[in-house]
């Protein structure tokens, strides 16, 4: 089902060349920073979260279930990236990353960079533990921005408030705090320090944990669900490319 699935999509997407279909490179995703240039068809499985080309007849991809998928597209010099970003990868800086790489391999302008962010799990959804905003802020001057805080409810206590003003027996002690991060917004800061204009960047409204109806969420479906890929590929009539 998945290799028809993906057969059907290639074939829409115009990735065939006569009878041949474009092949897809993937990789062993583990939440890093790590991304490859690929020149060709890889001989090994590649491990790492991030891919770069300026080879037409590839098929990069991602796949995710809350994590972001990005693409990065230099229309100028005809080549592009996608990249996998969970918080573990976005802390690590991949998608800043994403764009040196690209800038050291094809000689990219970030100022020439379109960037698309595709479907994820949204600041509405995605509650974390103080051990993760605490990386954040040890990164970025700006993580304050990413975060915001909230009070777990408590239907009884809203009811009935008077009741909770002395109490303090067990089941009675002020209620948790949950942390909610903006992944998107954390990308998005980072593509504008890397250059990239803030017009040129777009993201998906849609949260994989609010539409699992439609979209993978591996939060709202337990662990029990199925990917979604992030796609790029060069077409054969955009091969000539500008060289510095």
């Amino acid at each position: 089902m998945v290799e028809r699935n993906r057969a059907a999509f290639l074939s829409q997407l115009g990735a065939t060349g006569g009878k041949k279909q474009w092949p897809i490179v993937t990789l062993r995703q583990i939440h890093s920073d790590l991304i490859h240039c690929v020149q060709g068809l890889p001989k090994e499985p590649l491990v790492g979260d991030g891919l770069i080309t300026d080879r037409p007849g590839i098929v990069l991809a991602v796949q995710t279930a809350d994590c972001l998928p990005i693409i990065l597209i230099d229309p100028k010099r005809r080549d592009l990236g996608v990249f996998h970003a969970g918080w573990r990868g976005t802390v690590k800086r991949i998608i800043e990353k994403g764009v040196g790489e690209m800038r050291r391999w094809f000689g990219t302008l970030p100022r020439d960079i379109k960037a698309a962010i595709g479907p994820g799990i949204h600041a509405c959804c995605y509650d974390v533990g103080p051990e993760v905003r605490q990386q954040f802020e040890s990164q970025f001057a700006y993580a304050s921005d990413l975060f915001r805080e909230t009070k777990e409810s408590d239907p009884v206590r809203e009811k009935y408030p008077l009741l909770f003003l002395t109490a303090r027996a067990p089941g009675h002690s002020e209620l948790p705090t949950k942390i909610f991060l903006d992944l998107v917004e954390a990308n998005r800061r980072q593509l504008i320090d890397a250059g990239v204009s803030p017009k040129n960047i777009c993201a998906s409204a849609s949260c994989t944990a609010c539409r699992a109806d439609l979209l993978f969420s591996y939060r709202a479906e337990k662990g029990v669900t199925g990917r979604m890929m992030g796609v790029a590929g060069i077409h054969d009539s955009f091969s000539t490319r500008t060289r510095r």
